[in-house]
């Protein structure tokens, strides 16, 4: 079917459905949803698709279609009881029977709702029965080799892991508590061996993950010598907090004090200054891990109230050391606001405009102690930073930085005056008419940032802040350039990105993100400029060495000084330093240096294809997009196996797939398409991989696609999955459009389309005789489209079409018979001779169709009746 109304896509959808032409039926409502922007016809199209996908036993899409038809409508009860049988099919009994009694409530007389109640309540009883005792009996197993002396420490070790993995399910969770089990984990915990520790941790995670009730009798001192425990450590907190403010949202009493140990062990950490003050130990990555979790934690806040508490929280915090007397209690409260504006930054800037707090730290940045002036400069930057800041330190803070990073001797204190300021000068963005700093000044921070990146004498961390400093400065299309003709500067970059200090790897890739312009910038209306301009507003400017022309020499220049190498390093990095946000970066990075297509063989020949698979499905939304998108232009252009060796070839296709989304652009449609027509075409394991991801039902969708390119490669990536039997039953099964769809688009205009379409008509015919005989009941233009076929100028259609005709008359004697007696004798007679440039396997073909047909007696008969209706000379 053409593009045509929602109620036609509709009805079509429906008549595919009774027909038990499940796939075909999800093509239409698919195609229906992209042409409606109504709510209401949305809920009847998932509410009919989410059948489909029941049938088709795709129950994690049958729930969520079902669930955006309840969005719309709460009382639409076959959407309830379509997701209720989802649900089922999954094994959440729970929800399952939630709905199901909806369903019975709103209908009681239905009898479908009151049988699946009753099948539900019985499943439900029978599970929680049967893992009660299979999980208590493994429970009882693992403390028994737990708690006995003469247990071997490789069985003690494999023991505690079992126990994490019970502890994961509610069942295990349960039985562990029950037993007694926070004593044995608390013996765990004092453990000499570092695995057993962590496995004590992760238990813990395990049973505290959202039950409240639990976490309040439990208390975890978090720090530790090793890091890997510290951060174990970490991540139970976290998951305690989660728990705890599930409290905020039932409105329990007392939930300040039930969030408050958890909250106030990490900003115990946060606050930590251990040249001055006591705290756990610290390693030189905790006040980013803090940073980290505390950010995680706020941005998991599910309502206003919630954040408030947050707030008002650590504002308390701070506000009870920074009125402590003496110095003391003062830097610890500025710790804490420095790794909070690193972490939630509203947060941040609420305790940075705490009364006295930035006369404090301006007055500490004066301090004749080293430590003490870090601490006030660190949170300066930090400051400097924030949007809401940045005009107020303008004013106050950059003749301070100044004559810090111009007077001081300590370079440890110069590093970090030098970054405040690079922050300051870069405030403006990539809006060159807002430069925040005279002319030239930024590029004199920027060669000082380089200079001290290059010096090896200086210690990691103060050569990490000058990369921090370039973090900002390179929104300067000028720093970018400098940037990029100092290989010194990125060589030594690129080294720090390598080595074991794990802070640096978000400024390395924002700096990245600079130089490649592979940040999102949107382009404002033209008309909208000029209204602006007349209106006399800020209109942003784009700097000239911006230009397209500018960045590719840029990336040239990376990757003639090995971006790739460190790119690939850091993804390998496992760190809390490699956040989402830091993943993201690096795929932009990716996505950036493969845009040229004679740039894509140096990509993968230094391992950035495989680096770029994990990047594809642990990342942030936008990021696993970016990273999708930069496989599937390797995948189109190099050899996917090579540039994804073994079973690495495998794992490319989901990422693909996730690109066959509305959400995506067209052009990752595209891209998407031809990758996945490339690995169709290399062997069945990747056909039956594709098919197994459900890409087959999105690639159908897009040869409805009104795009003319797009339309074709999914034509074409079909082409290649019909050599995959599951997908040929797809045509074999009756009642569909699908043979019909691949025989008019072997006559449209569009070559390519013709070529994918008659290349697909040809195999199936050939696999598949008994397709031929149902050809000529999809359109009475099915004689013209084959002709036209035959007579094509393009040696391929010409070719796919005698194929197409061979098998035709193979197939079936009366097929032959209507093909030789239309115009098709005469253009087979014509190819069978050969000459002018024919191609030998054509006239063979053609002369084989020839020699079918007198077999058949069909030729001969036609020349005797001519001969008998004539007169003799």
């Amino acid at each position: 079917p053409t593009p045509g109304s929602v109620e036609r896509c509709n009805m079509f959808g429906n008549t595919l459905f009774k027909a038990g032409d499940m796939q075909g039926a999800v093509c239409c409502y698919t195609k229906a949803l992209k042409l409606t922007d109504s709510h209401a016809d949305k809920a009847v199209l998932y509410r009919n698709r989410s059948a489909c996908y029941l049938k088709l036993e795709e129950y994690s899409k049958a729930e969520a279609d079902a669930s955006k038809a309840l969005d719309t409508d709460q009382g639409d009860v076959k959407a309830r009881f379509r997701r209720a049988q989802a649900f089922q099919k999954l094994g959440r009994f729970d929800q399952a029977f939630l709905d199901a009694q909806r369903c019975a409530q709103l209908e009681p007389k239905n009898k479908a709702f009151q049988d699946l109640l009753r099948q539900l309540g019985a499943q439900i009883q029978q599970k929680v029965s049967a893992q009660l005792n299979s999980t208590d009996a493994r429970v009882q197993q693992m403390f028994s080799l737990l708690l006995d002396p003469s247990t071997k420490e490789c069985d003690r070790q494999k023991a505690a892991q079992n126990l994490v993995v019970l502890s994961r399910e509610e069942a295990g969770a349960e039985q562990i508590f029950r037993n007694d089990g926070v004593k044995l984990i608390q013996k765990l915990l004092q453990s000499k061996l570092e695995d057993v520790v962590l496995s004590a941790l992760r238990t813990l995670v395990g049973l505290c993950t959202g039950h409240q009730s639990r976490v309040s009798q439990l208390c975890v001192v978090m720090g530790s010598g090793a890091s890997s425990v510290s951060l174990a450590a970490c991540h139970l907190l976290q998951v305690m907090f989660e728990a705890l403010t599930e409290g905020m949202k039932r409105e329990i009493r007392g939930k300040d004090e039930a969030i408050l140990p958890g909250l106030k062990k990490i900003l115990e950490v946060a606050g930590t200054v251990p040249e001055i003050s006591e705290g756990p130990p610290l390693t030189d990555n905790s006040h980013m891990s803090c940073s980290v979790l505390l950010s995680k934690l706020y941005d998991d806040l599910k309502s206003d109230k919630e954040r408030e508490n947050f707030n008002k929280l650590c504002e308390e915090y701070v506000q009870q050391h920074f009125s402590r007397p003496g110095l003391d209690g003062k830097l610890r409260a500025i710790q804490t606001v420095s790794v909070l504006l690193q972490g939630p930054s509203d947060v941040g800037n609420r305790t940075l405009e705490m009364s006295g707090m930035m006369d404090a730290v301006i007055s500490l940045c004066a301090s004749e102690d080293v430590t003490h002036q870090q601490v006030a400069v660190e949170a300066l930057i930090h400051a400097a930073g924030k949007a809401k800041r940045a005009s107020f330190i303008t004013a106050n803070g950059v003749s301070l930085l100044k004559d810090l990073y111009k007077k001081s001797e300590n370079d440890r204190i110069r590093v970090r005056a030098l970054v405040g300021l690079c922050k300051l000068g870069s405030a403006g963005g990539t809006d060159f008419s807002m430069k925040q700093f005279a002319e030239g000044s930024t590029l004199k921070l920027a060669k000082q940032c380089r200079k001290w990146l290059c010096n090896e004498t200086l210690p990691p961390t103060s050569r990490r802040w000058s990369v921090e400093g370039l973090a900002y400065l390179t929104f300067d299309a000028d720093v970018k350039e400098d940037l990029v003709e100092d290989k010194n500067a990125l060589l030594a970059m690129f080294d720090l990105a390598k080595s074991e200090d794990k802070t640096v790897l978000f400024a390395v890739g924002s700096t990245l993100v600079n130089c490649t312009n592979s940040y999102d910038v949107e382009k404002p209306d033209p008309q909208m400029v000029e209204l602006a301009k007349y209106a006399k507003q800020h209109v942003p400017e784009e700097h000239p060495k911006d230009a397209p022309s500018y960045v590719e020499k840029r990336l040239v220049k990376l990757l003639e000084a090995g971006v790739v190498s460190a790119l690939v390093c850091m993804v390998k990095q496992e760190s809390p330093a490699l956040t989402e946000a830091c993943r993201e970066c690096i795929a932009r990075v990716f996505l950036a240096l493969v845009e040229r297509q004679e740039d894509r063989g140096t990509v993968v020949a230094q391992g950035g294809g495989k680096a770029l698979i994990p990047l594809a499905s642990d990342n942030t939304d936008a990021g696993k997009i970016k990273a999708a998108q930069a496989l599937a232009k390797i995948t189109i252009t190099s050899n996917p196996e090579i540039a994804f060796p073994g079973e690495r070839i495998y794992e490319v296709v989901r990422p693909l797939t996730s690109l066959l989304r509305l959400e995506c652009t067209l052009l990752q449609n595209f891209e998407a398409l031809m990758a996945l027509t490339n690995l169709a075409g290399i062997n069945d394991r990747l056909r039956q991989k594709i098919i197994k991801e459900k890409a087959v039902p999105k690639i159908e969708g897009y040869m409805f696609e009104e795009h003319d390119l797009v339309r074709a490669s999914a034509t074409e990536c079909m082409c290649n999955l019909v050599l995959n039997t599951e997908v040929q039953k797809l045509y074999l099964a009756t009642g569909n459009d699908r043979l019909k769809l691949l025989v008019l688009y072997s006559g449209e205009d569009d070559g390519r389309l013709r070529k994918a379409a008659a290349g697909t008509l040809a195999m199936l015919t050939a696999e598949h005789p008994e397709l031929c005989a149902r050809i000529p009941g999809t359109t009475t233009h099915w004689l013209e489209i084959v002709q036209a076929l035959l007579l094509s100028e393009i040696p391929d259609l010409r070719h796919r079409g005698v194929v197409i005709v061979q098998n035709m008359i193979q197939a079936e004697k009366s097929l032959a018979e209507k093909l030789i007696e239309s115009e098709a004798l005469e253009i087979l007679s014509v190819l069978a001779k050969g000459g002018d440039g024919m191609p030998d396997a054509v006239s063979k073909i053609a002369q084989n169709c020839l020699d079918k047909a007198m077999e058949y007696g069909i030729i001969r008969n036609r020349e005797e009746k001519e001969k008998s209706s004539g007169t003799e000379p």
